[in-house]
């Protein structure tokens, strides 16, 4: 009874319009209380939610990406993908994917990349001949790919909850399926540019050689190789390497391209501050709700009914599950609500709990862009200046391309697992 009374307090809460973490919080602690459970319960909870090392690189990677957005790293690594690219038919479509990608390796956020992409890109692809829901498709789906590229916030969020996964390892883990990911979307994109002549109407490549393109964006591009490669020498732990990009992007952004003023630092320290804040206390409250869960003894019975459906359907309807959670919710919520229910699945099956992150995420990221509530496409429809159902012809090839690539991964975990393990990761 009590648990059927913390989820409907919580849905109730939700559609009301209730802030998500506070909608947990409050769920929680009207379970806690009905089941006559201490209330000092709570304020622990919420404490031992957030008193966790690993969650200071949270804030700092944050921080970067607001960073290297002011700073105008997207324009310049557009600038010299479409010099690369070119200026045909599909070209600045898959410069939008190709710079989401690397600022998926600075920032590690959806909506942010989105809104970073979709600013620089809409103009000049609606000059190129482009829709304007097929360009809010291309970069919400572009977007998605983001959590997958390391270093992600989602990924940190995992590992801190999930003993035996490390943020290394799962960062590593992350690379080969988000480049899969990245090409799956880019097929469908070019395919339908080849086939509906969107593209190629605006030669203009912005008047720089390759050469010079690629010296403006050298230090964007060099963002995702100091963090990664930093902690894949030794040189410092995910913790830090979120410190140390902090550091770069900012000596970037003042010594490098100039772009940055003390102002701006003020407006970038103001903004990641509050984000920070905002996904803190959600993780802070979602602690309260996933131990009330635990402690009155909700996740068991479901854990058994799932499990009834064996192995192959057990993974089916999680994909199900997820991916339609993710129309709603961003990663890192799910992770808080469901992780609770879904690690003893996993265990009992014994998948390995990376892996299983990994394909959780591609879910996710799978919902991020799925009509018709889909925070990625939110954005990227926001600044086309259209309205979500009208991108469904185009950004369901996007999400069908997307669902090929996590069957793949699930068929063959060495996509993701090889580098790890061969890295002595894992």
């Amino acid at each position: 009874m009590t648990g059927g009374i913390l989820f409907a307090a919580f849905l109730v809460m939700l559609l009301g319009g209730v802030p998500i973490g506070v909608a947990l919080g409050l769920a929680g602690a009207a379970a806690i209380v009905l089941s006559d459970q201490a209330m000092m319960a709570m304020p622990t909870n919420v404490y031992a939610g957030i008193a966790k090392y690993p969650l200071i690189a949270l804030p700092m990677f944050i921080l970067v990406g607001c960073v290297f957005d002011r700073a105008g790293v997207a324009l310049r690594l557009v600038r010299f993908a479409t010099t690369l690219v070119g200026a045909g038919r599909g070209a600045l479509a898959s410069v939008s994917v190709l710079v989401a990608m690397v600022m998926g390796g600075i920032s590690g956020s959806g909506p942010a990349t989105a809104a970073a992409v979709g600013k620089v890109m809409t103009d000049g692809m609606v000059r190129d001949g482009y829709p304007r829901p097929f360009i809010a498709s291309v970069v919400g789906a572009a977007a998605a790919v983001d959590i997958l590229i390391p270093p992600s916030i989602a990924f940190i969020i995992y590992a801190v909850m999930v003993p035996g996964v490390s943020v290394p390892a799962i960062f590593m883990a992350g690379l080969f399926p988000g480049l899969l990911a990245g090409v799956a979307i880019l097929v469908p994109i070019l395919l339908i540019s080849w086939l509906r002549d969107f593209g190629g109407r605006n030669p203009d490549r912005g008047g720089l050689s390759v050469w010079r393109a690629f010296r403006e964006a050298f230090w964007g591009l060099m963002a995702p190789v100091v963090i990664l490669g930093g902690m894949r020498i030794g040189a410092f732990t995910p913790t830090e390497a979120a410190v140390m990009a902090v550091f770069y992007g900012l000596f970037v952004g003042f010594v490098i391209y100039r772009s940055l003023t003390l102002r701006d630092l003020y407006e970038i320290l103001v903004e990641a501050g509050e984000i920070s804040a905002v996904i803190l206390m959600v993780v802070a409250l979602a602690t309260v709700f996933a131990w009330a869960t635990s402690t009155l003894g909700m996740v068991q019975p479901v854990v058994e009914a799932i499990l009834g459906l064996g192995e192959y359907g057990t993974l089916a309807l999680l994909v199900v599950l997820v991916i339609v959670v993710g129309m709603f919710l961003d990663g890192i919520s799910i992770f808080l609500i469901l992780l609770p229910l879904l690690l003893p699945i996993a265990r009992h099956f014994g998948w390995d709990p990376t892996w299983f992150g990994i394909i959780l995420t591609m879910k996710i990221a799978i919902g991020q862009f799925t009509p018709p509530m889909a925070v990625n496409m939110m954005v990227s429809c926001r600044i086309a200046g259209v309205s979500m159902q009208t991108t469904i012809p185009w950004v369901s090839w996007m999400v069908l391309a997307m669902l090929a690539a996590l069957a793949l991964v699930i068929a063959l975990p060495g996509i993701a697992l090889w580098l790890p393990r061969s890295m002595g990761m894992l």
